[in-house]
């Protein structure tokens, strides 16, 4: 519920707008002032963006539409492409249904342009239908996301936990549209939300709306919204199993099934995940049989609602062998066009890490003589310098005297 009113002001859009002319985020998706927005980016980027942060979403968003031009382009593809672009994105639900509503879009010629026809699209919910109706086509629908559900219940100071709150919190934000610029006002309590209402240490002295704020009033906007304490999942375990061919060095993949978590997506060869997983009876799980060494260390990886922590097995099998029935062998390049997500590309990195870690070779032999060239002739050695000889007579050597013919001294 609402804590009681005290003697402040209603949030105003109209100074709300003001502030979003001038500090309004440049974003890949979004039309500049004055361009019509493009439905397509629109909506894709609102897809991207469940769970997601901006950093994470920017560069998928860049590559998807490169790869996908536009909502026909994307509905022509193959499934399998589209889920190999999405990889690492998480929620991979979403990818499947993106793919359905684009082929709903394009046999339809157009996006719907309210916030009801938007909603009969797959994978189009409540918050998206609005945020698409306000940003797409301007209507004056609300969207209301965890950044809007932050402001509004600081806006309000409202006391129930969330999700408790959240029909309050939508009925208080549809309250706020204005009829005038709808779309700009959406994205604008979505951007002072995240610039400035943020979840820890709010930057409220530059709020538009921080006279009329009453969680801010009382001193308590960080407390807001409140939340129910969140129960940690259950740790499961499992083991995944690495086959590599020998001659092209191909993995083992399989296509996990179409529903449920990471459908459609690519990996390794796993067991089950539970809880109770007994590692030592793994073998059990092998998808062929073949010398299985047990790589050292584990794969942890956190989904939303429990952690997983898998074993992993490695086996070289011969060349030619051919994938179980149900799997694929992909050689090693080919990885990167593989839908895996983050979980399954740990596994493969742990295994082929452990595979690269060997001894490190034996030194290379010296190199054989050229015989065909001569080798080049060494210089001579260089002598010790000799001493100096000052006089090889006795130092005690009577001088020499010169005589004449007669025997008689020479004189001087």
């Amino acid at each position: 519920m609402v804590a009681p009113a005290a003697s402040h002001s209603r949030p105003d859009a109209a100074d709300l707008l003001v502030w979003y002319d001038r500090h309004r985020r440049a974003l890949p998706w979004r039309a500049l002032p004055g361009v019509a927005p493009d439905p397509y980016r629109v909506w894709l980027s609102e897809i991207m963006l469940q769970q997601t942060t901006v950093a994470a979403v920017k560069p998928y968003f860049a590559r998807f539409l490169e790869r996908f031009p536009t909502v026909e382009a994307l509905a022509a593809a193959p499934e399998e492409a589209v889920m190999g672009a999405w990889a690492g994105l998480g929620y991979y639900s979403r990818a499947r249904n993106l793919h359905a509503c684009a082929k709903a879009v394009a046999e339809a010629g157009a996006f719907p342009d309210t916030v009801e026809g938007l909603r009969k699209l797959p994978g189009i919910g409540a918050y998206t239908a609005g945020a698409i109706a306000a940003i797409a086509f301007d209507r004056p629908a609300a969207a209301v996301d965890g950044n809007v559900e932050r402001v509004v219940s600081r806006l309000y100071a409202i006391e129930a936990p969330i999700p408790a709150a959240r029909p309050e919190i939508r009925r208080l934000a549809e309250a706020l549209v204005p009829q005038r610029r709808p779309g700009d006002f959406a994205q604008a309590v979505m951007d002072l939300g995240a610039t400035l209402c943020t979840p820890k240490r709010p930057a409220c002295a530059l709020c538009p709306w921080m006279q009329p704020c009453r969680a801010r009033a009382e001193g308590l906007q960080e407390t807001f919204p409140r939340k129910v304490k969140k129960v940690a999942g259950q740790l499961r375990r499992g083991a995944a199993f690495v086959v590599l061919r020998a001659g092209d060095d191909a993995v083992l993949l399989r296509t996990r099934p179409p529903e449920g978590l990471l459908g459609s997506m690519a990996e390794p060869p796993t067991s089950e995940w539970r809880a109770d997983y007994d590692p030592a009876q793994a073998l059990l799980d092998a998808p062929l049989d073949a010398r299985w060494k047990r790589l050292p260390g584990s794969v942890r990886h956190v989904f939303t609602h429990f952690p997983l922590e898998l074993t992993v097995f490695l086996a070289r099998v011969a060349a030619g062998t051919p994938a179980p029935e149900g799997m694929r062998f992909t050689p090693r390049p080919g990885l990167e066009a593989e839908p895996l997500p983050g979980a399954m590309k740990k596994v493969l990195a742990h295994a082929l890490e452990q595979k690269l870690a060997a001894p490190p070779p034996a030194p290379a032999p010296p190199p054989e003589p050229d015989l065909a060239t001569l080798p080049e002739p060494e210089p001579p050695p260089r002598r010790a310098p000799l001493q100096k000889v000052l006089s090889r007579r006795p130092a005690a050597a009577a001088p020499v005297v010169k005589t004449t013919g007669r025997g008689r001294p020479k004189g001087r």
